[in-house]
């Protein structure tokens, strides 16, 4: 999935650049719009995700009125109740400036338990 994002006034820090929690929350605001478009409407219904860890590096950043574009896919199998979900933030010459590797965990709505990620959940991501 491939979403823009612009900075607003909001998200510019003391530095002149977007803050790192903005980032963090563009990063989670593209993986939850990925889920919503791509999963199955079963899936939606049943299951949720949390975020277990987030590694990011940051090799630039844009200032206010700047715009980067954001794709995200699913790398890998599943391993048990988690799934590790890549992003990379491009600014508008294309160079990559803020990359992610990001692992969520799946829990069943019904119980708010962590859930065994069976591979027919995650094949709408890697098709």
């Amino acid at each position: 999935m491939i979403r823009t994002f612009l900075a607003a006034a909001e998200h510019i820090d003391e530095l002149g650049h977007v803050n790192n929690a903005v980032w963090v929350q563009w990063i989670q605001d593209l993986a939850t719009a990925h889920w919503d478009a791509a999963a199955r409407p079963e899936d939606r219904a049943a299951f949720f995700w949390v975020v277990t860890r987030h590694e990011i590096d940051y090799r630039g950043n844009i200032d206010a009125g700047q715009s980067v574009t954001g794709e995200t896919w699913i790398e890998g199998p599943a391993r048990g109740a988690t799934s590790l979900r890549r992003v990379d933030f491009r600014n508008a010459a294309g160079k990559v400036i803020v990359s992610a590797a990001t692992t969520w965990a799946m829990l069943d709505r019904k119980t708010n338990r962590l859930v065994r990620i069976r591979p027919e959940v995650l094949a709408p991501f890697t098709a």
